[in-house]
């Protein structure tokens, strides 16, 4: 019997129900797997095997490649299920999966699962997928291979229990009846039933009252490879490393203390930003949204991000002393970058490594019952202070980049039910809460983003502060009332990064928050920004000198720090262009491009601070002409794929 022969038959066989099989077939059966992963028609495993060297491409390019032309923010969400099913039918077509039947369809899938998992096969999609990275373009070959060996194991038991488990692969191929394809449905969390409360605005506080001081750290990005004098534009996605190679004689190479480019930071900048807070003190708490590590995703492994880990916390600890830091994690803690399984997955392939890692650095800092959760899903809450709950949110959970969401992207870790639990006993205690996070929710996925927007209108008056990262520049995202999307309810802080990566000054934030008395409101009042100036820095004999770059409320003329004021502001930014100039300057922590930011990338600068729910245009309806909604294709703005 040839392999067409053999494949019927097994198929034939594993078709039939358990109660009919002879012993014969039983044993035809057992051996059906491995007969059909290595018989297998060379075509379709090619297809499917492109498939997944396309799923690990993709993964490559989101953590490898820098800036790219956008569409206007607000974003889609990913839009995978539409890509996937507008390839259904010329698949169908091409491999008469119209006539496969639906039991058949799962021992296909089955056994390619099987098969894709041997050595050599993750091996040969490997291989594949360097040659494609290079064609691409992506990056150099070095680091296409390097990158592929770090992700292709990971990727492969990704899709293998996602795309092309039985239950999905068929349900997409032949129809709900065969199976269910839910990767990146829709989904929704459970609010009590408790009556929300009338919108209460917060009372301004008395004259005198208290006022806290936070520092606020993000994207530190500490590049332990950093060199003086190498080349700042080399070919690789990290420069300004000893791989990197030195610069012709007629360009300049890399700062002392950083530089204009695609590079991250040297210890010595770090060190200088802890040694140099002592003017912007004194701080009651430290608020440290994550990114740690450089951006030389490509041949990080976990000792180097554990090293990165420790390294850090241990600097922080050394500056800020008895003062209390608060952490979250960032999509760059992890080795490969973004690779965060939800708790299900077990062993080696889970995260347990990094929460455990975690847990004991920031063990000084946290109290026992948040060490529980940050080892079990990388996210917490404690008290700082009386009246006042923080909550430290994983937001890889929520992130695009992060594949393993494939398997599951409905709630993971629980972590929102999680967090609804613990709004809801803060507003039964008549406290307020400060949410801290890495990703912020507009750049969320879909059904997160919009649960979370949920979440945040539910308990606007529990909710005093949210303080995210990830973006590297100087923004904000404003929440509205889900019924008319016109009334402003919260705002989310995005301070800018630590890091000049990329083409920026080094910058820390600090919010002055209603103080730690009985009925504060906790909200903040003010934010100051800090840099250091490269171009003064890096000068011969030069000593660092970080200094205010500016105050929020005084320089754009807010009368508090309240939604309504950075709503307003938006508008106002809209028709002063003069107004908009110093938010685009601080938005760059002072070092903006040199390419003029005209209507269009106004627009769309200014559509993302209205936009805190992902793929969601209509908040931006009344900044564009006629109302007209946001235009994707002719709206464009420079995005930072962190």
């Amino acid at each position: 019997m040839g392999p067409g022969g053999a494949i019927q038959s097994c198929l034939r066989s594993l078709a039939m129900p358990h109660h009919e099989v002879s012993s014969s077939q039983g044993h035809l059966r057992a051996g059906c797997e491995q007969r059909l992963a290595r018989s297998l028609p060379a075509p379709r495993l090619r297809l499917l095997w492109m498939g997944m060297v396309l799923t690990l491409v993709l993964a490559l390019f989101d953590s490898l490649v820098l800036w790219t032309p956008a569409a206007a923010y607000p974003l889609p969400a990913q839009g995978h299920p539409v890509q996937f099913s507008a390839v259904v039918p010329p698949l169908q077509n091409a491999f008469a999966w119209r006539n496969l039947s639906c039991p058949a369809c799962k021992v296909l899938f089955t056994a390619l699962n099987y098969g894709l998992k041997k050595e050599p096969n993750v091996a040969r999609v490997g291989s594949v997928a360097i040659k494609m990275c290079k064609i691409l373009n992506i990056a150099p070959l070095n680091v296409c291979q390097s990158a592929v060996h770090l992700f292709e194991d990971d990727m492969v038991e990704v899709w293998t229990r996602s795309v092309l488990s039985p239950s999905e692969a068929c349900g997409l191929l032949l129809g709900p009846s065969c199976g269910h394809w839910d990767i990146f449905s829709t989904w929704n969390i459970s609010l009590p039933s408790v009556p929300k409360p009338p919108p209460k605005p917060p009372s301004p506080p008395a004259p005198g009252a208290p006022v806290s001081r936070v520092l606020f750290l993000t994207d530190l990005h500490w590049d332990h490879d950093y060199l003086e004098g190498t080349d700042p534009n080399c070919a690789d996605p990290l420069c300004c490393r000893r791989s990197s190679g030195w610069p012709p004689n007629s360009r300049a190479g890399a700062g002392y203390w950083g530089e204009y480019s695609k590079c991250d930071l040297p210890l010595r900048t770090l060190e200088s930003l802890l040694k140099g807070l002592g003017p912007a003190g004194p701080f009651e708490m430290v608020y440290w949204t994550g990114d740690i590590p450089a951006h030389d995703v490509w041949q990080q492994s976990r000792q180097d991000q554990l090293r990165a880990l420790t390294t850090i916390t241990d600097l922080v600890r050394k500056y800020v002393g008895p003062v209390p830091v608060y952490p979250a994690v960032g999509n760059h803690e992890s080795a490969p970058v973004n690779g965060f399984p939800p708790p299900f997955i077990k062993g080696n392939q889970s995260s347990q490594w990094l929460y455990e890692a975690m847990a004991k650095a920031w063990e000084p800092w946290l109290p026992a019952d948040a060490l529980h959760t940050l080892r079990i899903g990388g996210f917490y809450a404690l008290t700082p202070r009386p009246g006042l709950r923080l909550i430290s949110l994983n937001m890889n959970f929520c992130s695009r980049e992060n594949f393993w969401l494939l398997i599951n992207s409905t709630d993971p870790a629980g972590q929102l039910q999680w967090l609804v639990e613990e709004l809801q006993a803060a507003e039964n205690r008549g406290d307020k809460v400060h949410i801290i996070g890495h990703i912020p929710p507009g750049h969320c996925l879909k059904s997160w983003s919009w649960n979370y927007y949920k979440i945040v209108a539910r308990y606007e008056n529990t909710l005093a502060g949210q303080f995210f990262g990830h973006t590297h520049v100087d923004e904000f995202e404003i929440f509205y009332d889900e019924e008319t999307l016109s009334r402003p309810l919260a705002v989310a802080f995005l301070g800018p990064s630590a890091t000049t990566y990329i083409n920026l000054n080094p910058g820390y934030r600090v919010y002055q928050i209603d103080g730690n008395y009985p009925g504060s409101s906790h909200v903040v009042l003010d934010h100051e920004t800090y840099i250091l100036n490269l171009t003064e820095a890096n000068a011969p004999e030069a000593i660092p000198h970080w200094k205010l770059l500016y105050r929020a409320k005084e320089t754009y003329g807010l009368p508090d720090a309240l939604p309504a004021s950075w709503h307003n502001l938006v508008y106002r930014m809209r028709d002063n262009e003069q107004l908009f100039q110093t938010f685009w300057f601080l938005y760059h922590k002072g070092h903006p491009p040199s390419e003029p930011c005209g209507t269009p990338c106004r627009l769309a600068t200014l559509c993302a601070q209205l936009s805190a729910r992902a793929d969601s245009p209509a908040l931006c309806r009344h900044l564009m002409p006629n109302g007209s909604l946001p235009d994707a294709h002719s709206l464009w703005s420079r995005t930072l794929l962190c």
